[in-house]
């Protein structure tokens, strides 16, 4: 029967059959790429602040520089293990590996978090890494200046300017989660591309249901990528500022004090 059928009735018909297995697919996948994203991206933002902590030979002990140079070699290496290698890789190495190698026997759901996570946690790292050091260290010295402690400065200073650096690679790294997370059907994760293959795999139409698949990916991403310009564009604040007078501000704090004093 759909052998009869020419292709935009033959997508109809996978619709009007798999259509809810299809946004089932979809669910998960946005479920795991944001949850994994939100998860990776705090994994990044602690390397990389470790990574950037300066380390004061005159102040600082020896045994306090030698824990902190054991802790970034360490985040340095997982940075560079899991930017070097596949994801594809890795979700087989952790779900299969653990497994027989330590007797880590982990779901499929908890395995997914994890290999998406840390992967992106990886490449997140670097960026947070570059938004710190991208902004003038004289922003580090007045703070100390005023006497904030390092952690401070970096809380209130350096990461609010950050932040606003890297928020377009946070957004990156989301729509790349989106695709990405296809490789987890490799791990049985029913996502888009697991009901991609399983459809395909039972009515002989890969050409169409791969069709179905990209198009719901570019509406995600699309649609991700739509909403991080708006909270961008929130916050670049208003386009242009008007200077304010003096004289209206000695006005205004005159005002304040006189309703202080009543």
């Amino acid at each position: 029967m759909i052998s009869e059928m020419n292709f935009w009735e033959r997508i109809v018909y996978l619709l009007q059959q798999y259509g809810v297995s299809y946004l089932k697919g979809a669910g998960t996948t946005l479920v795991i790429a944001v949850v994994s994203t939100f998860i990776g991206c705090i994994i990044g933002f602690v390397a990389g602040i470790i990574q950037t902590i300066p380390v004061d030979k005159r102040r600082d002990s020896l045994a306090k520089r030698g824990l902190l140079k054991a802790v970034q070699t360490v985040f340095s290496i997982y940075v560079e293990v899991f930017r070097g290698t596949p994801m594809i890789v890795q979700a087989v190495f952790i779900y299969y590996g653990l497994s027989q190698m330590c007797h880590i026997q982990l779901g499929m759901w908890q395995a997914a978090f994890l290999v998406v996570s840390i992967n992106t946690g990886a490449y997140m790292a670097e960026s947070v890494r570059g938004g710190i050091i991208s902004v003038d260290p004289g922003q580090m010295e007045g703070a100390k200046a005023i006497g904030m402690t390092h952690v401070q400065a970096m809380m209130t200073v350096i990461l609010p300017q950050a932040f606003r650096n890297i928020l377009p690679q946070i957004g990156n790294n989301l729509i790349i989660n989106i695709k990405d997370t296809s490789v987890l059907s490799i791990i049985s994760i029913v996502d888009l591309f697991f009901v991609h293959k399983s459809v395909a795999g039972a009515m002989y139409t890969y050409f169409e249901s791969a069709t179905i698949v990209m198009i719901m990916y570019l509406i995600m991403t699309v649609c991700a990528s739509g909403l991080l310009r708006l909270w961008e564009k929130r916050m670049d604040g208003d386009a242009a500022y008007e200077l304010a007078d003096p004289m209206d501000i000695g006005n205004q704090m005159n005002k304040k004090g006189g309703e202080k004093l009543r």
